[in-house]
């Protein structure tokens, strides 16, 4: 991690909302994490969405490899934090949606927003 980016998550801007994490050449590497530029690193700003390394034992990486061996699995970030001074990755691993899943999580979203816009036409009255 560059020293721009160690500050800009202690300041609490880091989403990871869309990342997972990938095992490649015997490495694990953080994608789509997005990590806001500081403010007050002018150029020498890192980029915000750039594949990261994280650095764990090779014990560790071979349990994650046999684990998301397995059809579906991948490697989620749950959460980022300190330990000390270093910047920590909280992974899990987790079985992606089927299907019929995904169609009652859009169906609650839609009756969601059904019940939301009609509450907000009714306060307007």
């Amino acid at each position: 991690m560059v020293g721009s980016e160690v500050k800009s998550l202690r300041e609490g801007r880091c989403s990871l909302a869309e990342s997972y994490a990938k095992i490649k050449n015997d490495e694990i590497w953080l994608i789509n994490c997005d990590i806001q530029e500081y403010l007050e690193a002018n150029r020498l700003n890192h980029e915000p969405k750039r594949a990261r390394k994280l650095l764990l034992h090779r014990s560790e990486i071979r349990r994650c490899e046999i684990r998301t061996a397995a059809k579906g699995f991948t490697l989620i970030p749950l959460k980022v934090y300190f330990r000390k001074h270093y910047a920590k990755v909280l992974l899990g691993i987790c079985q992606g949606k089927h299907e019929h899943d995904k169609r009652q999580a859009l169906k609650k979203a839609d009756s969601d927003r059904r019940i939301k816009l009609n509450m907000m036409r009714y306060q307007q009255r």
